[in-house]
């Protein structure tokens, strides 16, 4: 690890300040690991890893995780206000997250070992990199690492990496579960950056890789992430991972789903779909949402939903696996919520 100094900023404003004030690193916003940078630090859990492997060659961490935008706010129209500096155990843990939002709350248990959660904070849990194996050697090409040096990837090993979205640059995937189900939730995130504060909504906070697979997220040189506002659901959701084992390992294929059915017609009124594991960014299904709404609340409705979202899917050698996977997952996923719903197969609201 090479050496680095290292500030504790009191206040999102004195966290700004104090990384426009030594050089134009990309902090929190970081688009890859050049000498010189300022990066915001949170938990820590990934970004110091990062640096121990030579990834990420910071010259100036300024400390985020103390500021005081650690708490959850419940805001008059029934939102809720995420503090970035709130750990993950903390959120996983706060009631109003259990009861109005599962899946977010499912996903944050999924995501990591109990030891990452109560250190792992919100910010930095969107902020997260890919576990490409060919990021994380510096000793082979990476065009997210090393802009212009390729993707060996594409060639190489890539039975974990993505089907949709990617591009000749990149195949890597987002590894995060709290942006998948954020992204079903329709959640926004809210910045501070040098010209002020602004709002992204999460849909478009993380990029595609395009010709710049460099470049994680939208955010700006020196933007701070301070909080993610999520809207009232008020319909019954889901959060389910494939992995390869039990416990601490990343999504094959994930999915966060929510479903409203009308009780009587036992019809679709509203859906939500977003995978995880398939893409440089959570993927949300916005042609099988469309597929559903208005249509029966049946296995073959679903069937259908998922393979109008998944006909783009372009997967590589050896991960062709992951298309029927997410077919299955949203199939099984939408089922099982309009079975809790009291739909029946045929698509009739059960009596009451």
């Amino acid at each position: 690890m090479r050496p680095f100094t290292y500030e504790r900023a009191t206040s999102a404003e004195d966290a700004l300040t104090r990384h426009n004030g030594h050089d134009n690193g990309h902090g929190n916003g970081r688009t890859g690991g050049h000498d010189g940078e300022t990066y915001y630090l949170g938990g820590g859990t990934n970004l110091v890893d990062l640096m121990r492997l030579g990834v990420e060659t910071p010259a100036r961490l300024v400390d985020v995780a103390h500021i005081p935008y650690d708490q959850i706010q419940l805001t008059p129209g029934g939102a809720l206000l995420i503090g970035a500096a709130m750990t993950n155990s903390a959120l996983a843990a706060d009631r109003t997250v259990r009861e109005g939002h599962p899946m977010l709350a499912q996903a944050v248990l999924v995501g990591a070992s109990g030891q990452i959660r109560n250190k792992a904070t919100v910010g930095g849990n969107l902020l997260q990199r890919t576990r490409c194996s060919y990021f994380q050697d510096t000793a082979k090409p990476c065009n997210k690492r090393n802009p212009g040096s390729g993707c060996p990837a594409r060639e190489g090993e890539h039975h974990n990496l993505a089907i949709l979205g990617h591009s000749e640059a990149c195949v890597a995937t987002h590894p995060s579960d709290m942006a998948v189900a954020l992204s079903a939730l329709d959640a926004s995130v809210h910045v501070l950056g040098r010209g002020g504060p602004r709002t992204i909504p999460m849909d478009e906070f993380h990029r595609l890789p395009d010709n710049e697979p460099e470049r994680d997220t939208v955010l700006e040189p020196g933007d701070l992430v301070t909080t993610v506002e999520v809207p009232p659901l008020g319909m019954p959701s889901r959060y389910r991972k494939v992995r390869e084992r039990a416990s601490f390992a990343f999504a094959l294929v994930s999915i966060a789903a929510a479903l409203d059915v009308d009780p009587d017609e036992g019809v679709v009124r509203d859906v939500r779909v977003a995978l995880g594991g398939v893409a440089h960014k959570p993927w949300r299904a916005w042609f099988g949402e469309e597929a559903l709404r208005g249509r029966p609340a049946t296995r073959e409705s679903f069937l259908r939903a998922a393979e109008a979202e998944l006909d783009a899917a372009e997967p590589l050698r050896d991960n062709a696996y992951k298309v029927p996977l997410a077919r299955n997952l949203i199939v099984r996923t939408l089922t099982e919520l309009a079975e809790a719903a009291g739909v029946t197969e045929a698509g009739e609201g059960t009596a009451s």
